[in-house]
């Protein structure tokens, strides 16, 4: 069953604008911090925008990624915020940004082991996720607005939704081309 859930899961890029129940975004959070980490640190929070959130969490995007949006066209800013529309909801991955690089790089690593493990979870519940890393994300002013703190980071910005259309498998490289046997 697992075999079969992470070879057919697939990054989902046209949500339908369906809304996830912040129940269904909770519950996966809830089972993915199983994920492995080093001393159980448990070295992530999140910020999660569903439901009441979700317009909330558009209309933060929008003024702090789209300079001027305020004087666009309809249609330019339409085009501008599509993106961001039809997700059912959002969560922000935070990590700590640990000084001692070991460590930093150990909490990067558990964190990224959750994320997979949340859109695993979501996949078996029929929701969809795709995993991005836009450059605003370091922005100050978004930073701000999900209120997060000096030595902290945005690992991810999950976007959660239903969608109507499953995308293709991507080839993938055969592993044999990616072993190298020691000894």
């Amino acid at each position: 069953m697992l075999k079969t859930i992470i070879q057919e899961r697939r990054s989902i890029k046209k949500f339908n604008g369906k809304s996830v129940a912040l129940s269904d975004i909770t519950a996966v959070l809830e089972d993915a911090a199983w994920a492995p980490n080093h001393g159980n640190r448990e070295p992530w929070r999140f910020v999660v925008a569903a439901e009441k959130g979700l317009e909330a969490i558009r209309t933060t995007i929008k003024e702090c990624t789209v300079p001027k949006w305020n004087m666009l066209a309809p249609e330019e800013l339409e085009q501008k915020t599509a993106g961001f529309k039809l997700p059912g909801a959002f969560v922000f991955v935070i990590v700590p940004e640990d000084l001692r690089q070991k460590e930093r790089l150990e909490d990067f690593s558990a964190a990224s082991a959750l994320i997979q493990n949340a859109q695993l979870l979501a996949w078996e519940k029929g929701i969809g996720t795709c995993w991005k890393t836009p450059a605003w994300i370091d922005a100050p002013k978004f930073r701000q607005a999900l209120g997060v703190k000096p030595g902290e980071r945005i690992l991810a910005m999950l976007q959660f939704g239903y969608y109507d259309e499953l995308p293709k498998a991507k080839e993938r490289t055969p592993i044999e081309e990616k072993i190298t046997y020691f000894g």
